[in-house]
């Protein structure tokens, strides 16, 4: 495929990226053509590959679906448009208004990263609450938050709960980003001390809820469900294996690298909550499923995660990646649907039935505390039961 005009030369590399990611030879034609097409439109109208702004980019779609029906789309340009943003060649997408709350939120992201040392996806949750909160401020945006008192702050947070639509959970993350948010503003100077103790709390008690774990010989059927004669298949059986074996989170199996994995000292390097780093054995079963994954699954590619897309483009798995990989195991087994963390649960409701004590199951799921664990006691109903004092009857007889 020949790519004319101001864009021709970097077709080269932009095909060879292609099949880099795992991208088939028809579909690397399919996406030179529309490299094509775009060099075309930018050569009529006298531009350079510097002037693809976003809005250029909306003109060049709309333009195209006037001539074609494939590729058309908002994300139609993302792998040609990402591969010449790394050379330098087309600008970086900014906000689309460079005002005072998008200054403030990127101080406040990079407060919360460096400074914080928050993982990628809480920072990413904290800045949505910002963005909420800021977004209903008055212009100008130092004078609103300059005048801020405590009424504006509980009643933002009455307002979002008002509604309904936030359970326990949205809720806590929610008056927990506000607070987060007030400390950054004070210590900014954009606040006065004090607002953060305004946020109301959300009622929710700590162990009331009850783990739930999965029924005996259900995890089998997941692994089961699993086609091991595919790449695809061999995946999900290394995945579904670490999260039901190991109890990891669908966040640090999406984490984990080649270089995480100690095959001489039979250990796995897991990456977990609050950038904690703690040290697994690689028991026989985890290593089989990664070994026949590694071998015999895993796309070529040079990124060093695990757990890849089977089709192009070839990056790493998401979390949400990794928590579907379950959904469609229950799927296919004929099971309700259920997510990763439930595979936690069943690790160690299954390891407290075995007699295994609190104390030594902590460690295993990596809580910072033994409280933390202490919820699964609920479900070891056995030992409940011995506790459990005689319900009171007339005549002083149980």
């Amino acid at each position: 495929m020949v790519v004319e005009g101001p864009l021709g030369c970097y077709a080269p590399g932009f095909g060879a990226l292609l099949v880099e990611r795992g991208y088939r030879p028809r579909s690397v034609v399919v996406q030179l053509r529309l490299m094509a097409h775009l060099s075309r439109w930018l050569e009529e109208r006298v531009w350079e590959p510097s002037g693809l702004t976003r809005e250029a980019v909306v003109e060049f779609l709309g333009a195209r679906r006037e001539c074609y029906v494939d590729l058309t789309g908002a994300r139609a340009l993302d792998p040609l448009l990402g591969y010449l943003r790394g050379l330098g060649v087309v600008p970086e997408l900014r906000p689309a208004a460079d005002s005072s709350v998008e200054r403030l939120l990127a101080s406040y992201r990079e407060y919360l990263v460096c400074e914080r040392g928050l993982m990628v996806s809480s920072v990413d949750g904290h800045e949505r609450v910002a963005r909420l909160f800021l977004a209903a401020r008055a212009d100008p945006l130092e004078e609103s938050l300059g005048e801020l008192q405590v009424g504006e702050v509980t009643g933002f947070v009455v307002a979002q709960c008002r509604s309904g639509r936030l359970g326990t959970g949205a809720g806590k993350n929610l008056v927990g980003g506000l607070r987060s948010l007030l400390r950054f503003l004070h210590v900014a100077g954009w606040v006065r001390a004090g607002l953060e103790q305004s946020v109301p709390s959300v009622a929710g008690w700590r162990l009331s809820s009850l783990p739930r774990a999965l029924e005996p010989g259900r995890v089998a059927m997941l692994l089961s469900s699993c086609d091991t004669s595919t790449p695809l298949g061999r995946r999900d059986f290394a995945i579904v294996t670490l999260l039901s074996r190991l109890g990891l989170r669908a966040c640090e199996v999406a984490r984990l690298s080649l270089d995480d994995i100690d095959w001489r000292a039979g250990e796995l390097t897991v990456r977990g909550k609050g950038s904690t780093i703690e040290r697994l054995p690689l028991t026989h079963d985890v290593g089989d499923a990664l070994v026949s994954y590694l071998r015999d699954g895993r796309p070529t590619s040079l990124s060093r995660e695990v757990f890849l897309l089977a089709r192009a483009p070839v990056r790493a798995l998401s979390p949400a990646a990794v928590t579907a990989v379950v959904r469609y195991a229950c799927d296919r087994a004929g099971v309700e649907r259920v997510g990763a963390h439930r595979l936690r649960h069943t690790v160690a409701t299954e390891l407290l039935r075995a007699g295994t004590p609190l104390a030594q199951i902590a460690p295993i799921l990596r809580h910072a505390s033994v409280s933390t664990t202490a919820i699964y006691a609920k479900v070891d109903r056995e030992r409940l039961r011995a506790l459990a004092r005689p319900w009171p009857v007339a005549g002083g007889e149980a």
